[in-house]
């Protein structure tokens, strides 16, 4: 096969990653940082668009890369309509409900609507692949409590698919015959999930409220606590998401969201970032724990994937209390990148199908 050259665009909360693959090879790797000061000119994220894409292919110039020798666009994945897993073509209406938030507002909804400009300008076409709203729920799943609540499912989908499939193929097995718990633990949010035959069926909504807290999510929360709070009149509406989505978690206890800062307290012994830093495990280890039912304690392996797990102590923190239930298989990195990469690939060669956003 010709050697094709993959585009890969990635929207993060003050930065823009982006990376061209040849075929699955890196050429080129590079995070855009934006500073605070220029954000701040934006009222809303989507008013983002030009400026962030302006920066990339400002980048791509700057290292003399022509942007006309890119065969396709991928995009990280953004908040749209809930969907089954696959790759998808980014087309005008997904590009339009990712700007109104249809599922909500986040950077990451950046991605399709810059890889649909850029794309444009060059006569190719973008694409998403598995995005964070992909829904294979199982009907029990979405049960909450009340029949004006139902469970969604938005989660690091892309990450938890490429590693299960990658486990599978180390135990030369058909991902679609395993029984499998996915645990991502990104810098933003934390998604478990447990991966039935091929089938995410249960999952924590990792977006606005569900499951462990973060560097940046306060996960769930105390339902009256929190109906108290929202009623108390010192908090209105936008103050309150920002708290659940951006502002709770380490950066709460911690006073930062640096992860390098807080990395150095618990490298120092600091008593308060150690005691945080259990409670973390002890709430990721509780909702591993917990999709053992969901699975009917029937659990071929438990997958941990983000850097966090190259600190011994947060690994021990965790294997110490699910290490009995089943074998454990360690991918301490984020590889969103080259799961972009690959996916385009498979594109390129034929060997998917592309769905269609409707």
């Amino acid at each position: 096969m010709l050697q094709k050259k993959i585009l890969v665009i990635y929207p993060e909360k003050r930065s823009t990653r982006i990376a061209v693959y040849r075929n699955t090879e890196p050429m080129f790797l590079k995070t855009i940082k934006h500073p605070e000061e220029d954000l701040a000119r934006f009222s809303a994220i989507p008013d983002q668009t030009a400026y962030r894409r302006d920066a990339v292919l400002l980048e791509l110039r700057r290292n003399d890369f022509d942007i006309q020798k890119v065969d396709i666009v991928m995009a990280r994945s953004g908040l749209v309509k809930p969907l089954k897993s696959g790759v998808y073509k980014v087309n005008a209406r997904m590009v339009e409900d990712l700007k109104v938030g249809i599922m909500g507002v986040h950077e990451t909804n950046l991605g399709g609507i810059i890889a649909f400009d850029i794309a444009a300008m060059i006569g190719i076409c973008a694409y998403m692949a598995d995005p964070v709203v992909v829904d294979e729920l199982s009907d029990l799943a979405r049960i909450t409590g009340h029949p004006l609540f139902v469970r969604k499912s938005i989660f690091h989908a892309l990450s938890h698919k490429y590693f299960a499939k990658k486990y599978a193929k180390s135990v030369n097995k058909p991902y679609e015959e395993l029984n499998l718990i996915v645990c991502h633990v990104g810098l933003g949010g934390i998604s478990i999930g447990a991966h039935q035959k091929g089938q995410v069926v249960d999952v924590n909504q990792a977006f606005d409220g569900g499951g462990p807290f973060s560097i940046t999510r306060t996960g769930t929360l105390p339902v009256g606590q929190l109906i108290s709070l929202c009623f108390s009149g010192k908090y209105n509406e936008d103050e309150i998401r920002e708290m659940v989505n951006s502002k709770g978690g380490y950066t709460a206890y911690l006073g930062t969201d640096n992860i390098q800062q807080i990395n150095n307290m618990i490298a120092l012994k600091d008593p308060k970032a150690l005691f945080i830093s259990e409670a973390c495990a002890y709430q990721v280890s509780k909702e591993i724990a917990s999709y053992f039912a969901t699975l009917e304690c029937n659990v071929d392996a438990i997958i941990l994937t983000g850097q966090i797990f190259n600190s011994e102590l947060f690994l021990d923190n965790v294997k110490k209390r699910v290490g009995k239930l089943a074998p454990i298989a360690l991918y301490p990195s984020v590889n969103d990148l080259e799961a972009h990469a690959m996916n385009g690939l498979s594109v390129l060669k034929g060997e998917v199908e592309v769905l269609e956003y409707v």
